[in-house]
């Protein structure tokens, strides 16, 4: 059930292979879900600005059931650290969007959590 999505101005072809694989891992590890639950995906868009400047840029939505306060910080930093690795997007350039979602409200399999 977690999931998260990476949209970024970063050409899509410059992305490393294993960045999805880096992404998947990391949010199955910090918010002990089992990878077998977790998605994420990457989203190229060439129009995005911020502080007025197309310099690598990056928006991050994470949503998980149950995160809790310490998982975001922890999470946050180690984003952060994928993002300046593997895309060359400074910690600086980059929000992440955090959501804690009741488990009745996020859909699976025919059903709720």
């Amino acid at each position: 059930m977690p999931y998260l999505t990476l949209t970024t101005n970063v050409p899509t072809e410059t992305h490393p292979a294993d960045l999805l694989p880096k992404l998947s891992t990391l949010m199955a590890k910090e918010t002990g879900k089992p990878e077998s639950y977790v998605m994420v995906s990457t989203q190229y868009n060439p129009n995005m600005l911020f502080a007025g400047t197309n310099a690598p840029l990056a928006y991050l939505e994470c949503k998980s059931i149950g995160l809790t306060a310490n998982q975001v910080k922890i999470l946050s930093a180690s984003l952060s650290e994928i993002l300046s690795e593997t895309l060359s997007i400074n910690s600086n350039r980059a929000y992440i969007e955090f959501s804690n979602c009741p488990g009745n409200y996020w859909g699976w399999d025919g059903s709720t959590f």
